[in-house]
């Protein structure tokens, strides 16, 4: 695997509630990345967007190509607010935990992406989000291990985490589920999963926080 595409935003107007969106992310040929994301990357939902368990969005080209004949629109890089888009990876495949190796730069995934507003409003559907959980393609959200800088066409190297296998796929059915499942949750609590999903697990659990 490869980079194919390294995205950041600057704040644009969007129709929804938000007012202001980093979304429409545009290319550039390099990057530092640190813990907080991308440098230059503008997040105007802090809410709800970055952090340090969502600092990278990583989508896979065979998504983004898969989207683009479903939608029948173009797809450039950056197009579903992506930061990097990489060769030949399939999203609904990756497991909580699993890390990526770009030269210095160790990233963790820690969850699926949950489409938002701002992605509704930019896709101009009333069924955009209802498509997106359909589709299970969400691309997905990862923590910075460790920092360093990140060119386009830099090797990707995929190190599978070797505990319990939660697939980001699990993770958007459990989310859609309302985190019914205990086990799920029990499993969810073995795996270096985002901070919110350890929290909602450990209080539908009833452990301490």
């Amino acid at each position: 695997m490869e980079i194919l595409g390294i995205q950041i935003g600057k704040p644009e107007p969007t129709n929804a509630k938000s007012g202001l969106t980093g979304h429409f992310k545009k290319p550039v040929p390099s990057v530092q990345i640190t813990d907080q994301g991308l440098v230059g990357d503008t997040i105007c939902d802090k809410k709800h967007h970055g952090g340090v368990d969502q600092a990278v969005y990583i989508f896979g080209e065979p998504d983004r190509l898969w989207w683009e004949a479903t939608l029948k629109r173009p797809t450039p890089p950056g197009f579903f607010g992506e930061n990097l888009l990489i060769s030949d990876l399939c999203s609904a495949k990756l497991n909580l935990g699993d890390i990526f190796e770009i030269g210095e730069t160790l990233l963790q995934i820690t969850s699926p992406r949950i489409p938002c507003a701002t992605y509704a409003a930019h896709i101009g559907s009333g069924q955009a989000i209802k498509q997106f959980y359909a589709a299970e393609r969400p691309g997905a959200y990862a923590r910075v291990l460790r920092a360093g800088s990140v060119t386009t066409g830099m090797a990707v190297r995929h190190q599978p985490f070797d505990g319990p296998k939660i697939t980001i796929i699990d993770n958007m059915r459990a989310y859609l589920d309302g985190f019914s499942d205990a086990d799920f949750l029990c499993k969810a609590l073995q795996t270096p999963a985002h901070y919110k999903l350890h929290a909602e697990a450990r209080q539908r659990l009833g452990l301490p926080l």
